[in-house]
C-alpha cells in the first residue's frame, strides 16, 4: 500500500530562524496562547504558523499549543481569525502523526466541516488540506469518516478550485483504506468527478496515481464498475495512467481493470480492448512493481480470447506489441 497523502507546505527561506531564536519565539508563542485576550491569542496562532512551516521540531515541542488552538476555532470569530488558527493547526500536523491525533481528539473536526461549507474560498480551501492531513493518520479515518466530512469532500471534487479538488481527492484516497469510510464515499457517486479530475490531469502527476487509487477501490462494488464504464473516456484516462503514471499509479491503475474484468469478462473485455490496453499491459509485465506484474499478467490472460501461457507469445509479437504502445502514446499526445 503506497504511502498517505498529506498538505505539502510550501518551502519559505523567509521563515527559517536561528536554534536561539526559534527557542525564544516558541516560548513567547507558548506564553501569549494562553493570554485572556483574543489579539495575543491571534498573535500567537500567526507565531506558531510561522514557526512550524519548516520546523518539525517546532512541530514538537509546540504541541501543547493544540488544544488552546482548537478551542480558537470553535468560537465564534471573524472567518479571517479562524483561518489564521486553522493554518497554525495544519502546519502542526503536517508530518506529525501524535498532533493529527491529538487536533481531532481536542475536537477540531466540527469546526472544518463547517469551515468545508463556508462561502470563503480561502476557508474552505484550509479546511480541505487540513482534513487531507489530518485524514492521514489510521486512528483518524474511521472518526473522520464517521463526522459526515465525506460527503463535503465530494461536494469539493466536484463544485471546488482546482487545488481543492486535488486535496479532496487526495483526502478521499487516505479515507478509503478504511472500509467503513469506503461504503460511504460509493454511496456519494463520486467516479464522474474523479474521472473528470483525472481526465484533465498530467497521468504521471501524484494527482492521477490518488484518481486511481481511488477508482481501484470502488470498481469493487458492481455500482462502481457500471458507473466508470458508462463515464465517456473514464476507461482511456484509467488506461493512460496504466501507460504514463508513476509506479504507483499503474498499480493502482492495472488493479482497478483486473477488478472490472474479473467481476465479468464478457461485459468488460471489450470496452477495455478497444482502448489500445494490450501494449501497456505487456510493458507492465515486466516494468511494473511486483504487484503490477502479477496483476498485468493475469489482466493478460483475461483479455486474451483464447487464453495460453505468456511464454507462447512470441518475442517479435511482444515487440511489435510495445512499439505500437510507443506510436499510440504519440498519436495521443498530437
Amino acid at each position: 500500500m503506497d504511502a498517505a497523502a498529506e498538505y505539502q507546505i510550501p518551502s519559505s527561506s523567509d521563515v527559517d530562524v536561528t536554534p536561539r531564536g526559534e527557542t525564544s519565539a516558541v516560548l513567547r508563542a507558548l506564553q501569549l496562547i494562553r493570554y485572556d485576550d483574543d489579539d495575543s491569542k491571534l498573535q500567537a496562532a500567526k507565531e506558531i504558523r510561522r514557526l512550524t512551516k519548516t520546523s518539525q521540531r517546532c512541530r514538537r515541542v509546540l504541541a501543547d499549543a493544540v488544544i488552546p488552538l482548537v478551542s480558537m476555532i470553535r468560537v465564534d470569530s471573524p472567518e479571517s481569525h479562524h483561518e489564521s488558527v486553522l493554518l497554525a493547526l495544519l502546519n502542526l500536523a503536517v508530518k506529525d502523526e501524535k498532533n493529527k491525533i491529538s487536533i481531532v481528539e481536542a475536537g477540531a473536526l466540527e469546526a472544518i466541516i463547517r469551515f468545508l461549507q463556508s462561502d470563503n474560498l480561502n476557508i474552505q480551501g484550509t479546511a480541505t488540506a487540513a482534513l487531507l492531513t489530518l485524514s492521514a493518520s489510521v486512528n483518524n479515518k474511521p472518526i473522520i469518516g464517521s463526522s459526515g466530512a465525506i460527503p463535503l469532500l465530494v461536494q469539493i471534487l466536484r463544485h471546488g478550485t482546482t487545488q481543492e479538488k486535488v486535496d479532496a481527492v487526495m483526502a478521499l484516497s487516505n479515507l478509503s483504506t478504511h472500509a467503513d469510510n469506503l461504503t460511504v464515499i460509493k454511496e456519494t457517486s463520486p467516479i464522474p468527478a474523479i474521472v473528470r479530475l483525472l481526465k484533465a490531469s498530467k497521468k504521471s502527476s501524484k494527482t492521477a496515481e490518488k484518481c486511481c487509487s481511488v477508482i481501484e477501490s470502488l470498481v469493487g462494488f458492481d455500482e462502481g464498475r457500471t458507473i466508470l464504464a458508462a463515464e465517456d473516456g473514464g476507461i482511456l484516462a484509467v488506461v493512460e495512467v496504466l501507460e504514463n503514471g508513476t509506479l504507483q499509479g499503474r498499480e493502482h491503475a492495472v488493479g482497478a481493470l483486473l477488478t472490472i474484468c474479473e467481476s465479468d469478462r464478457c461485459k468488460y473485455r471489450e470496452p477495455i480492448l478497444r482502448e489500445g490496453v494490450i501494449p501497456g499491459v505487456l510493458e507492465l509485465t515486466v516494468q511494473g512493481t511486483p504487484k503490477s506484474q502479477t496483476k498485468a499478467k493475469t489482466l493478460l490472460r483475461l483479455l486474451r480470447e483464447s487464453p495460453y501461457p505468456r511464454s507462447e507469445i512470441e518475442p517479435d509479437t511482444r515487440e511489435h506489441c510495445l512499439q505500437h504502445n510507443l506510436s499510440d502514446r504519440r498519436r495521443r499526445a498530437i
